[in-house]
């Protein structure tokens, strides 16, 4: 688990580098850095490469962070270095454990050619910090796709989904897709054979979604392979969503500031597309107890109460809720707050 830090600690220790920074003295080794890297800590990754993409397709990138800290996190502003990326957060706010992503849209239909540029995020809770993205790639004007992206939409677990787009290339008509590989196993491609008109190659290529799909966001893609020596690859975006079979909310369950001896009450709801039963609550802080409903239904309510105890602390818990759907399919939560 990762150490939480309090804003407090933050402050104090950031004040420290801040004064020995103005007297002109060597900061403790690494204490500095450390303390300037909070933020970008958060990220999984700062750099991305959309490599070769096609005019006017969908070319975007999900950089996501999560907040490892006790005190929430706020993006006060995204901005980029170059008109070519679009910069958007998903979620500007979020408490501890919550995840969001910097999403990267690189404009494919006004640029062309070879494009970078650097995406600023600029955080000012719980103290000011600052991360730099880094994102590139070649914008093709020679082949498009139609629609720009393969978009699966919303989907069911288990559910099966084809969609068809048409490839088109201008130029050399001796231009061929030789492959097409698939970065995720739940998608297979099947490619017709071309059609080639004096200076135009077009193809039509079928994407099908297996059943095995995993749940939550698809942002996948897909690679064709041509025997452009100069450009031999060209990557094409895949979107969609598998809602999860079995959801608890509120997913980040605050319990605020309960002082010594109190007790928080809460409620989650937990819901499915089948009937089913909860057989369990698990939460390793005894601290906590649940009342579970009977029977089965597609909705259930779930009552939470928190004994705060005797002794200050920071609460950030875990809950899973089990349930008799197959497989003893669960649901997670984070339930987070402060005994002062």
């Amino acid at each position: 688990m990762k150490t939480l830090i309090p804003r407090s600690l933050l402050v104090s220790r950031f004040a420290v580098a801040c004064v020995v920074g103005c007297f002109g003295l060597l900061a403790v080794p690494g204490r500095a850095a450390a303390e300037e890297n909070w933020a970008q800590r958060m990220f999984s990754e700062t750099k991305h490469d959309f490599r070769v993409v096609g005019r006017g397709a969908t070319a975007q990138h999900y950089f996501e962070f999560r907040n490892l800290y006790e005190e929430d996190v706020h993006v006060a502003a995204v901005r980029s270095s170059c008109g070519c990326t679009t910069p958007s957060v998903s979620k500007d706010t979020l408490a501890t454990h919550e995840t969001a992503s910097i999403i990267a849209t690189l404009n494919t239909s006004t640029f062309v050619g070879q494009k970078a540029a650097t995406i600023t995020v600029v955080f000012d809770q719980p103290y000011y910090a600052e991360v730099q993205l880094q994102v590139s790639g070649f914008i093709r004007t020679d082949v498009t796709f139609e629609p720009a992206e393969i978009d699966f939409g919303q989907s069911k677990p288990g559910e099966v989904k084809d969609r068809t787009i048409k490839i088109s290339h201008r130029g050399n008509p001796g231009w061929r897709i030789q492959d097409v590989r698939s970065h995720c196993s739940d998608l297979a491609v099947k490619l017709s054979a071309p059609r080639v008109q004096p200076g135009l190659v077009e193809y039509e290529m079928q994407v099908r979604m297996k059943e095995s799909m995993s749940e939550g966001d698809i942002r996948e893609r897909l690679t064709l392979i041509s025997n452009d020596t100069q450009f031999p690859t060209i990557e094409m975006a895949v979107a969609g969503h598998v809602r999860p079979a079995l959801t608890v909310s509120p997913a980040a369950v605050s319990l605020g500031t309960a002082t010594v001896g109190e007790s928080v009450g809460k409620r989650l709801l937990v819901r499915a597309d089948e009937p089913f039963a909860i057989t369990e609550v698990r939460c390793v802080d005894k601290r906590f107890s649940f009342e579970i409903p009977e029977g089965k239904k597609k909705l259930h309510f779930v009552q939470l109460k928190f004994d705060s105890g005797d002794t200050p602390d920071r609460i950030a818990q875990k809950i899973e809720i089990v349930t008799d759907l197959q497989g003893g399919k669960t649901a997670e939560c984070v339930a987070t707050g402060t005994i002062r």
